[in-house]
């Protein structure tokens, strides 16, 4: 069957599907042919696209998964590098690391509800997506806690929020050269500068 035409061209997903995206159409055109690997995520229908990460933010995620797979494990939980986290059939987002309740069990999207604590790696095409929206989306959702990672050159800072009374509130934070400590949701120590990729300067 030849695909739908739109005044004569060619069917397009991005412009075809503008304000309709759905899981199940995710699942159907998603990737789209002809744009270099990207991240696709959804805010009621409208379809985010941005670039991978770049160098720094893909080897702090490497590191950092590292960091919080035995602790996560050792008091029950499960540390997974991206998943699609949805909140509903048109709203997802792909956090670059999440910890969840218990193992996801070879799904495609995980429900918002079982994701105890997504991690942001803030990326300058999304910026206020990741310190903003996405944190809000996942307030809504009732998610208990939010750590969101930002590296620029040398610098690096890691912060933790807890969800209290519907928002969120910084528990623990740490910058390069510092010790970042918590308990909640389970025991995790480490110095933001473990983060940085090899061969970028520490002090």
């Amino acid at each position: 069957m030849a695909a739908p035409l739109r005044d004569g061209a060619p069917f397009d997903p991005l412009v075809d599907l503008a304000g309709l995206w759905t899981t199940e159409l995710a699942e159907r055109f998603i990737p789209l042919p002809g744009l270099p690997p990207a991240k696709y995520e959804s805010q009621g229908g409208t379809l985010v696209v941005s670039p991978r990460e770049g160098t720094a933010n893909s080897y702090a995620a490497a590191e950092l998964v590292l960091q919080l797979r035995g602790p996560a494990r050792t008091n029950g939980f499960t540390a997974y590098t991206a998943v699609n986290m949805r909140f509903d059939d048109q709203t997802w987002i792909e956090p670059d690391l999440a910890v969840l309740r218990e193992p996801a069990q070879q799904v495609t999207w995980v429900p918002a509800a079982q994701v105890l604590m997504p991690v942001e790696l803030v990326s300058r095409s999304s910026r206020r997506r990741d310190r903003i929206d996405k944190p809000a989306l996942c307030a809504a959702a009732e998610v208990p806690y939010y750590l969101r990672v930002e590296i620029d050159g040398r610098y690096v800072e890691v912060e933790l929020s807890e969800l209290v009374d519907g928002a969120y509130r910084v528990i623990a934070q740490a910058v390069s050269g510092q010790e970042f400590r918590t308990e909640v949701p389970f025991p995790l120590t480490f110095d933001p500068l473990d983060l940085l990729e090899p061969g970028i300067a520490r002090r």
